[in-house]
């Protein structure tokens, strides 16, 4: 589906955490994010150039299911972007430094495949589940 316009444009998603202090120290403080208004109950983050919100809404946060893909247990739902090789590497040695859980550790999906990918899935601190992933040749983005 296209809008007519070549260029990307932002996604804005709202997300529910537990703790906003919890969500400031994983956001901010761990992905990197920078924080844009806020207010007790919630908190605007650029989430590598999307608009990502979370807020308090500790009864609906944690992981309902998972599918399989490619020999994995997939959390679904989940969310994340696309990063560059060399941000995807440098994210995923900042998560482990901070010594965030991997869910899927980072690897190589559909190698030789049509749509390889870097990928890596892990739980923010309310249990909302991310994955980023990485493409050497983003052109197979949305190879089938």
């Amino acid at each position: 589906m296209s809008s007519g316009n070549s260029a990307v444009r932002p996604f804005h998603l709202a997300i529910p955490v537990d703790n906003i202090s919890r969500a400031r120290e994983f956001y901010g403080s761990i992905l990197g994010c920078s924080e844009g208004r806020s207010a007790e109950e919630w908190v605007d983050w650029n989430f590598y150039g999307h608009q990502l919100v979370t807020h308090l809404a500790p009864e609906q946060t944690g992981v309902a299911h998972h599918n399989p893909v490619d020999g994995h247990a997939v959390p679904v739902p989940h969310f994340g972007v696309v990063l560059t090789m060399e941000d995807w590497r440098a994210l995923a040695d900042r998560v482990a430094a901070a010594g965030i859980e991997f869910v899927i550790e980072p690897h190589i999906r559909f190698a030789g495949k049509p749509g390889e990918q870097a990928t890596m899935f892990f739980y923010d601190f309310s249990g909302n589940a991310l994955e980023f992933k990485a493409f050497a040749d983003l052109n197979q983005l949305f190879a089938s």
